[in-house]
C-alpha cells in the first residue's frame, strides 16, 4: 500500500487487515517508511501508537536509535524475512509506506552494491563541511543520469551514489530496475492518490498539527538520545526544522513554513516514484474505499 504522505495509507491498511480477519484470514502490517524505523520519532512521522493499531501485529517500527543510519540495504533483507515469517504463519502481509526505494527494494529484484565505511566517512565529512552542492557537481560529471534523478538536497543519497561509483560499481540510478520483476508473484499494489490542490491543503494542515501536538518537545527529548550525532534522523523533514527552532536558527513560523514547503516537494517526488509502478491500482484517497472488496478479491486469488 503506497502513496504520498498524508493520503491515509495507515488507516486503510488497518481496515484491510480487519476485513481479512473478518473473513478468517490473518494479516500483519510491515512498515516501509524509513523514518518510522526510528524509536521516538512519532509525531513528525505520523506513526500509529500501539493503541491505534487495533491489536493488529505491526513489524519494523522503532527498530533504530536516532544515532543509527537507516539504510535500504539493511532494510531489504529484514523486511523480506518478516514477510516470509508472516506467510509461514499462514497470514497475509500488508507492506505500508511512502519511502519509494524501501518499498521497491522489497517488491522488486534489487541487488545493492557494496559499502566502504572509510570512503563513506570521508564523503560525509565533505558533505558536512561544504553541503551537497560540490558533491552533486562531482556526481553530475561521473553519472549525470543518477544526478538528475536524485533530489539535489538529499546529501545522503548523493554520498551513497559517489561511494558506489568510487568502487567501480554501477549505481541503481535511484530508480527501479530497467525491467522490474516482482519479488513475490502474488503481490497486489494499491496506491492512494489525492488531487494536488487537496493534497497541499492536507499536508499544510498536517504540519501545523505536528507542532500543535508537540513536535519541538519530541525533538528536545530526542536530542538527549543523540539526535544531533546521527546523520539520517536529524535531517528528516520536520525534525531538522524543529531542531533549528530549538537552537534559535529559525522562528516557529519559519520552521513550520519550511517544513510545509519541503513536505509538498517530497510528496511530489513520492507520486512521481509510485507512478512508475506498472502494477499499481490507483485509488482516490478522498472517496470511500471498500476494504472488504479487496479482502474478498485477495481471498479468491
Amino acid at each position: 500500500m503506497v502513496g504520498s504522505t498524508g493520503t491515509g495509507k495507515s488507516d486503510l491498511s488497518l481496515d484491510l487487515a480487519e476485513a481479512l480477519a473478518a473473513r478468517g484470514r490473518g494479516a500483519e502490517i510491515v512498515n516501509a517508511d524509513a523514518m518510522q524505523l526510528y524509536r521516538g520519532m512519532d509525531i513528525g512521522t505520523a506513526k500509529l501508537t500501539v493503541d491505534e493499531r487495533r491489536e493488529i501485529p505491526h513489524h519494523l517500527f522503532d527498530e533504530l536509535d536516532v544515532t543509527e543510519d537507516a539504510a535500504v540495504a539493511w532494510y531489504q533483507p529484514r523486511a523480506r524475512a518478516e514477510i516470509a515469517a508472516i506467510h509461514a504463519r499462514g497470514a497475509d502481509t500488508i507492506l505500508v509506506g511512502g519511502s519509494g526505494l524501501y518499498v521497491s527494494s522489497v517488491l522488486y529484484d534489487f541487488r545493492f552494491p557494496p559499502r566502504d565505511a572509510a570512503l563513506r566517512a570521508r564523503l560525509e565529512a565533505e558533505l558536512e563541511a561544504a553541503g551537497p552542492g560540490p558533491l552533486l557537481a562531482r556526481l553530475r560529471e561521473q553519472d549525470p543520469v543518477t544526478a538528475e534523478r536524485i533530489d539535489p538536497h538529499n546529501g545522503r543519497r548523493i554520498v551513497r551514489a559517489l561511494e558506489v561509483l568510487a568502487q567501480g560499481q554501477r549505481t541503481h540510478g535511484a530508480a527501479l530496475p530497467e525491467e522490474p520483476a516482482l519479488w513475490s508473484p502474488r503481490t497486489r499494489v494499491l496506491a492512494l492518490g489525492v488531487d494536488r490542490a487537496a493534497l497541499v491543503e492536507r499536508l499544510d494542515r498536517r504540519v501545523e498539527r505536528m507542532w500543535a501536538q508537540g513536535l519541538p518537545a519530541e525533538v528536545e527529548r530526542l536530542r538527549a538520545d543523540g539526535l544531533e550525532r546521527g546523520t539520517t534522523a536529524r535531517r528528516a523533514i520536520g525534525y531538522a526544522q524543529a531542531l533549528a527552532e530549538l537552537t534559535g536558527e529559525l522562528s516557529r513560523d519559519e520552521a513550520i513554513a519550511q517544513t510545509q514547503a519541503l513536505t509538498r516537494r517530497y510528496a511530489r517526488r513520492q507520486v512521481s516514484w509510485f507512478r512508475r509502478y506498472a502494477e499499481a491500482e490507483w485509488l482516490d484517497a478522498l472517496a470511500p474505499i471498500d476494504a472488504g472488496r479487496f479482502a474478498e478479491e485477495g481471498i479468491r486469488e
